[in-house]
């Protein structure tokens, strides 16, 4: 079974595990699906704005794929997010991403 039927699997038991929906985001991005990760990642931080990792690889993703004003508010919701949290590894890793892009 591939990882993505796996996960798939464990989400029909706990569907609102976060860990195992932003792990399934970042396997449709590996091969390929990105609508599916926006979507993903879209729906995890509208239910819990507080699960910080979505927010850069949401931003990330929204760059790559030409969204630069949607990629850039999710970068700044995040910062926010993760300083409400006091998480400065994870304020850090999204300001330096949000200079890269904006400057």
């Amino acid at each position: 079974m591939n990882r993505i039927a796996r996960i798939q699997e464990m989400l029909q038991s706990n569907p609102t595990d976060y860990f195992l929906r932003h792990a399934l985001a970042l396997e449709w991005i590996k091969i390929g699906n990105d609508e599916a990760a926006k979507v993903l990642f879209e729906a995890i931080l509208t239910e819990n704005p507080t699960y910080i990792g979505s927010y850069y690889h949401l931003a990330k993703l929204l760059e790559r794929i030409g969204e630069t004003s949607a990629a850039i508010q999710w970068y700044e919701k995040g910062m926010e997010a993760a300083k409400a949290a006091k998480d400065q590894h994870s304020y850090n890793e999204l300001q330096s991403a949000y200079e890269d892009l904006v400057y």
